[in-house]
């Protein structure tokens, strides 16, 4: 049987902990910014003319992008307040880093259910 989750996060500690947290929280959001602008796009294209879908599609491309603005801005927040009290959040925020971490989870989830 696997590491249950306790065990698992007595192997790091607080700090550790937070940074991971803080950059999978802004990896997560920025990237919902950009599908959201993709579905804005879509929607955009498909309105067919329709005032009432054309502003409904506009509306979700602008607050996508004010949420890619506002993740930017937290990266960049962070970082500096990080530096300041001591946590290094921008060494954890590593795409490949993150997929191995998903990915040895879901081996982990899905073998602890055989």
């Amino acid at each position: 049987m696997g590491d249950s989750i306790i065990e698992s996060a007595q192997q790091y500690d607080i700090v550790e902990i937070i940074n991971k947290g803080l950059a999978y929280a802004i990896i997560i959001a920025g990237f919902l910014s950009v599908v959201f602008i993709f579905m804005g796009g879509i929607s955009f294209i498909l309105s067919g003319g329709q005032e009432d879908k054309i502003k409904q599609a506009v509306g979700t491309i602008r607050y996508a992008i004010i949420g890619l603005i506002i993740t930017i801005l937290a990266v960049v927040i962070v970082a500096t307040v990080g530096r300041v009290i001591g946590l290094d959040i921008i060494r954890y925020i590593n795409f490949s880093d993150i997929i191995d971490n998903i990915s040895s989870i879901s081996d982990s989830g899905g073998s602890s259910l055989d």
